[in-house]
């Protein structure tokens, strides 16, 4: 769930190279058949740390595909010049190891929230309530949580929900909200379908599982995961170990809830696409963020 601005320039999305890409031969299309060449962990680890190191350019996200053996570099129309440049250097002398794929959209942060919050000219989306001890917090997505100290329930700021406790990004993509406000219910549930859903604990998804998305922009998707550990590079900076799915998102989602069943898996970063001809979403883990900050779901 991303926070929007009517004055703010739309923040970059999700990944779609140009024509001399293709030509140069660098991309494939989503789905293409390909071979399936075999690499150790090892080999794999090294080919994301080469990207990690030389080619971090806005744009890109990559993260293993299990189903190829590979890291999968994804692109987007604004990956082109100089910036091409540099990634096809890197992904070409990796060989194998790597394939590039082209993707619809602009790579972006979903700025704009299961219910929306409010902060300085920003929406977001609220992601899990969560408590250490006898105080309450809700967890939200770290490029929200940098861009107001104090979080309202409605637009017009005359109801509080409470203050920035923490916010990390990028690197990261959570923030830590304490309640102020006693008289705002704050139940351990997320907004679905048919009402609400009970969250009563927190974990790491699989690759191929269904997952739900929950966000104030959009409602609730579901999708499955396709990747884990993923990195994305926005053009605000780069967030790693994130978990890539095919749910859509759009603005003001950002922050949102990723879960399954009565599970919470992650906060709704960005991606690309939409809900109307889809998209990719990537999230940020909720057990990083619960352990950074010492919180738990109830």
């Amino acid at each position: 769930m991303r926070p929007t601005r009517s004055t703010h320039r739309r923040l970059t999305r999700l990944l779609v190279v140009g024509a001399a890409a293709l030509v140069a031969g660098l991309l494939y299309a989503p789905g293409a058949a390909h071979a399936a060449p075999r690499h150790s962990a090892a080999d794999l680890s090294y080919a994301a740390k080469v990207l990690e190191g030389s080619a971090r350019v806005p744009g890109t996200a990559w993260a293993v595909d299990e189903a190829t053996n590979q890291v999968l570099v994804t692109v987007d129309s604004t990956v082109t010049g100089a910036k091409l440049a540099t990634l096809t250097h890197a992904t070409s002398a990796l060989g194998s190891k790597v394939r590039v794929e082209s993707t619809p959209g602009k790579i972006s942060l979903f700025i704009a929230g299961g219910q929306a919050i409010y902060g300085g000219q920003y929406r977001c989306s609220l992601g899990f309530n969560v408590v250490s001890g006898s105080t309450y917090y809700f967890l939200t997505a770290g490029h929200c949580g940098n861009i107001a100290s104090t979080w309202y329930s409605n637009s017009s700021h005359t109801t509080v929900l409470g203050t920035r406790s923490g916010s990390s990004f990028p690197g990261n993509d959570y923030a830590l909200i304490r309640y102020t406000n006693t008289s705002i219910a704050h139940p351990g549930s997320v907004y679905t379908y048919s009402g609400s859903q009970d969250i009563v604990s927190a974990g790491t998804p699989s690759v191929n599982q269904t997952v739900y998305r929950s966000g104030s922009t959009t409602g609730v998707h579901s999708g499955r995961v396709t990747q884990l550990n993923a990195t994305v590079n926005y053009a605000e900076g780069t967030v790693t170990g994130l978990i890539r799915t095919t749910v859509c998102a759009e603005g003001g989602d950002s922050g949102g809830s990723l879960y399954a069943g009565t599970v919470a898996y992650g906060l709704t970063s960005g991606g690309s696409g939409n809900c109307s001809s889809g998209g990719i979403t990537y999230f940020q883990p909720v057990v990083e963020a619960l352990n950074v900050y010492g919180v738990s779901v109830y």
